[in-house]
């Protein structure tokens, strides 16, 4: 189980991993957005600068309409389980986005009034 905390607009922030091509690791506070269907997203500038493998490219529809997305393949370290996910990237991304499939096998547990922001086991 991790613990994340809360942005000052109530944001849900987790810490994750992400591992570069020469094996160099670099922790980043990603955001969760729950609205957001694909594992990671982050700024082609950053995902280059880690080494990962591009993939394809790929419509995405977003709140501002369809857009384009470089898709790539990165590796990450999330609560102490190393995995591969695919990676969207444009230039100029904002943040860096963690998705639903996150949630697919953990628990999320969200009490904003008590502090209490983790993502674990089921």
């Amino acid at each position: 189980m991790i613990q994340g905390y809360f942005g000052s607009k109530g944001e849900l922030f987790f810490e994750i991993d992400l591992i570069a091509a020469d094996g160099a690791i670099i922790t980043v506070d990603a955001l969760l957005d729950t609205g957001f269907t694909d594992w990671l997203a982050m700024d082609i500038q950053d995902v280059e600068s880690l080494g990962c493998q591009y993939i394809k490219e790929r419509q995405m529809n977003t709140a501002r309409g369809e857009v384009q997305f470089s898709l790539y393949e990165g590796t990450t370290i999330f609560d102490s389980q190393e995995l591969i996910v695919p990676v969207l990237c444009r230039q100029e991304f904002p943040g860096i986005l963690i998705g639903l499939p996150w949630l697919a096998n953990r628990l999320l547990i969200v009490d904003r009034k008590a502090g209490i922001l983790t993502l674990g086991e089921d």
